[in-house]
């Protein structure tokens, strides 16, 4: 597995925007598709965008379609999320995780077997 951590959260206004961003370490990063989870109070764990290994590919919820920019910098170890024009809905946790598998489909969790600890993102209105 891998070690993550994700950084970047905060308290933003709606209509704002935030940048988060997951470290890497302990595995070759490149061998892993990355994506983003998050978790609002009282609902269950959702997809949120999700990223090839060399990054030429993405995927996004349709909720965060061109609201959210997933991207990733693998001489870094990092991948990011950029989130704009947020509102009060889209306040949760959100998570890194990363994928080793070549056949899960990248928008399921199960295809992820490393996660970080959250960082939480307060949208108020």
């Amino acid at each position: 597995q891998v070690q993550l951590v994700e950084s970047g959260g905060g308290l933003v206004q709606a209509g704002g925007s935030l940048r988060l961003s997951c470290t890497a370490s302990g595995r070759t990063f490149i061998n892993y598709r990355m994506g983003w989870f998050r978790q609002a109070p009282g609902k269950e764990r959702e997809f949120v965008a999700a990223i090839s290994r060399s990054g030429g590919s993405t995927y996004y919820a349709d909720s965060v379609k061109g609201r959210f920019t997933i991207s990733r910098d693998n001489a870094k170890n990092t991948v990011y999320l950029q989130l704009a024009s947020l509102n009060p809905e889209y306040t949760a946790v959100y998570y890194c995780a990363a994928s080793p598998s070549y056949y899960i489909r990248i928008t399921a969790d199960r295809a992820y077997d490393s996660w970080g600890q959250g960082t939480q993102v307060t949208v108020s209105s």
